[in-house]
């Protein structure tokens, strides 16, 4: 559902909790006639011990206010007088209680609202509310005699200044525009389709970002929140938790529309699902949601357009060449539409898996027609039996192959058409640790931590290349793909260079994956040898997970992780936030529950000889072929980092730091601290002429929770809660 804001809204915000908000307020053109209210003693009933037990601490037990405000009488009325019972509804939906806000079923909410009008005067009778948000639209409060406040019935308000609303002349997000954005937008993940997340922008540099200030901020579903925003046209949208979409005046932070999705309540853990990425194309804006579906919106509106079955995703899409491509996580082995066959495939028999916790399902890769939803092609991360690349799997039951999340977004080169994506690994590792000696067969694993290369409208593989053979540390390699022209031989070569869990570079040639080089920055033990020739790697065998406890270095946590790095192409540099630490890994107990099926328990500790500084950023210097830092810092890093023409670099950590550093030596040039933990990638744009930095905080997704242990000094947020701040040169 989405609802059209960008008319100012009467009825100003006031109190919490219950309080009413002005994102919650409907501003009336012309007196309405409400439609009946009804509801059911029973309704009442359930809703009065509902009450008790959640709400009663705070509003108090005869709902006369305390610690939130008072929910009948005057106070209430002044509050909700004008509005509809079904914005009454989704309050309660969407923000209660404090601390566990959407844990409510729709009934329990509708059960609440009956009991809170009860109390109000109104009286019950033989039809029940419907626990419907929509349905209840059309509800309003009933005037009773014995209450007052709000708008008188009847009154049409004078003509009232309408604020400028962007979205109405924004231009469709054409191939070409995705292929050439300009230099104010930012059309995709990493602004730009090769994935090299840098702002030409230079309004802001060395010598004033010292003047940054804060241009204006908007609190977003609270919750963990991992988005990176798009702008186009002065319209900046932004996804939070709860499958929650925004889109605001990129300038002055004005609401425009707001969606949220109508969730099943069957499982409480759906709306932490985080989501990177969202994707624009012609006048949509498409996004995966926490049910499993592939959503288009309206840009414009933010109407819901349609919403198709795909599978769960955090990754986000990209859309380009009239496909829209999502990578899917491994998990439920869900089918895309009625009928796939994907939905046939069995649950795994092996033991094992009964006590390894991640194991089961595996990734896949969709190509979905942007105009009607209807799904086009599928790719299977895990190759199908008779498929190439079934021999990998160490002639492991084919119900028993599992893993290849594709958990991050996928890159495409317009002159090769082809679309670049990368895969995590597999946690059913025990099977794969030595091999099974029959010919032909081999441990590999195929495709997980590899590069795919696939044709977008057909989703036809054109080639691969694995990262990391028989991945057994859960060290991934799903991460961006940078799609980079680099000197290869005295010529230039298109190149797609990437990072992986470890902190190791690979370069391949973007036309047939041909191995080209790899750097290694030193943040890693697994890895013992790469072959010059083709990229192979060959691990330390004394550090597989067994009978015995080992230390590898990056924890499973990554060196590297999700959080993207920024390319630089005038100095040929990429800057990547990784985080300095290592892990012990130690047998599991017999039926414990384990996070590979090898049968281990894990846990973080610092680098040996570690300072305490964790977070730090890395370079990759792709001209000399070299690697060093330039920035290191107590705090783990949390965001992602951006580059910009201004000579800046800007990235997060888990002390709420938000910072820019000189893109030369890593000097700290300006700091601020933000309300919560900068946890999405930062972005730059422009609205007539003038730059802007915007980053999302979110504290609790996995990477923001992972080094709490190595730094007991640094509080969490005690309150959810998500924000984006937008920042500009003070005049």
């Amino acid at each position: 559902m989405s609802r059209n804001v960008a008319k100012p809204l009467m009825l100003a915000a006031a109190g919490s909790a219950l309080a009413f908000t002005a994102a919650n307020a409907e501003a009336p053109s012309a007196p309405v006639r409400p439609a009946p209210v009804g509801f059911t003693a029973d309704q009442v009933s359930a809703g009065r011990s509902l009450y008790a037990t959640a709400c009663a601490a705070c509003h108090g037990p005869a709902l006369q206010g305390g610690a939130a405000p008072s929910l009948k009488g005057r106070t209430f009325m002044g509050r909700w007088g004008t509005s509809s019972i079904g914005a009454m509804f989704r309050y309660i939906r969407d923000t209660m209680p404090p601390g566990n806000a959407g844990s409510l079923s729709s009934g329990e909410v509708t059960s609440l609202v009956t009991f809170i009008l009860s109390a109000n005067g109104i009286k019950s009778g033989d039809a029940a509310m419907p626990a419907d948000y929509r349905a209840l639209q059309g509800m309003h409060l009933p005037f009773t005699g014995d209450t007052s406040g709000g708008l008188a019935r009847g009154v049409e308000l004078p003509p009232w200044p309408e604020s400028p609303n962007p979205a109405e002349s924004m231009s469709p997000v054409t191939d070409a525009l995705l292929q050439s954005p300009p230099e104010g937008d930012w059309l995709s993940w990493r602004r730009t389709l090769d994935g090299q997340g840098f702002s030409p922008l230079s309004q802001i540099d060395k010598a004033n970002v010292g003047r940054l200030r804060l241009a204006w901020s908007y609190n977003l579903a609270a919750g963990p929140n991992a988005s990176t925003p798009l702008v186009h046209d002065g319209v900046i949208f932004v996804y939070s938790n709860g499958d929650n979409v925004d889109a605001l005046n990129a300038a002055t932070g004005e609401v425009i529309w707001n969606y949220k999705r109508d969730l099943p309540q069957t499982n409480s853990l759906l709306p932490k699902r985080v989501k990177r990425n969202m994707a624009l194309y012609g006048d949509r804006l498409y996004f995966g949601s926490s049910d499993n579906r592939l959503v288009a919106l309206n840009a414009r509106s933010g109407e819901e357009v349609w919403a198709t079955p795909t599978g769960p995703t955090s990754g986000g899409p990209l859309a380009v060449r009239g496909m829209v491509i999502e990578g899917l996580f491994r998990g439920e082995r869900m089918p895309p539409h009625p009928g796939d066959p994907l939905a046939a495939e069995a649950a795994s028999a092996q033991e094992s898996r009964t006590k390894c916790v991640t194991c089961g399902g595996f990734g896949r890769i969709v190509g979905v027609d942007p105009a009607g939803g209807k799904q086009r092609w599928n790719f299977n991360v895990v190759p199908q039996p008779g498929e190439p690349g079934t021999e990998s799997w160490n002639d492991i039951p084919f119900d028993d192959r599992s893993g290849g999340s594709v958990w991050t977004s996928g890159y495409y080169d317009p002159a090769l058409d082809l679309v670049f994506i990368g895969t995590g690994n597999t946690y059913n590792t025990a099977p794969l640790t030595r091999p099974v000696g029959k010919p032909g067969v081999t441990n590999d694993a195929l495709y997980m931590d590899s590069t795919l290369a696939l044709e977008p409208g057909t989703g036809e593989l054109a080639w691969y290349y694995q990262h990391h053979a028989r991945d057994l540390w859960d060290l991934d390699w799903v991460f961006e793909r940078m799609i980079i022209d680099l000197p290869i031989d005295g010529k230039q070569t298109r190149s797609v260079v990437t990072v992986g869990k470890i902190g190791v570079l690979d370069a391949l040639a973007a036309g047939d994956g041909k191995y080209l080089f790899s750097l290694d920055a030193g943040l890693q033990n697994v890895i013992t040898h790469i072959d010059p020739e083709t990229g192979r790697k060959t691990a330390d065998d004394t550090l597989i997970p067994g009978d015995e406890t080992v230390v590898i270095c990056p924890p499973s946590q990554g060196a590297k992780n999700w959080i993207p790095g920024s390319y630089d192409p005038s100095s040929m540099l990429i800057y990547q936030p990784v985080t300095m630490a290592c892990l012990q890994i130690t047998p599991a107990d017999p039926g414990e529950r384990s996070p590979l099926s090898s049968g281990i328990r894990w846990s973080v500790m610092p680098r040996p000889g570690s300072d305490g500084r964790y977070g730090r950023i890395q370079i990759y210097d792709l001209k000399n072929r070299s690697t060093r830092w330039i920035a290191a810092q107590r705090a783990p890093m949390t965001s992602g980092v951006l580059a910009t023409a201004g000579g800046l670099v800007f990235a997060g950590g888990l002390n709420r730091q938000f910072s820019a550093f000189d893109s030369a030596n890593g000097d700290l040039l300006w700091s601020t601290r933000l309300g919560n933990v900068p946890s999405g990638a930062p972005i730059s744009f422009a609205v007539d002429g003038k730059q802007y930095i915007a980053v999302v905080t979110g504290y609790g997704t996995m990477l923001s929770g992972s080094y709490l242990s190595l730094v007991p000094e640094i509080p969490v947020p005690a309150h959810s809660s998500s924000s984006i701040y937008v920042f500009e040169l003070a005049e």
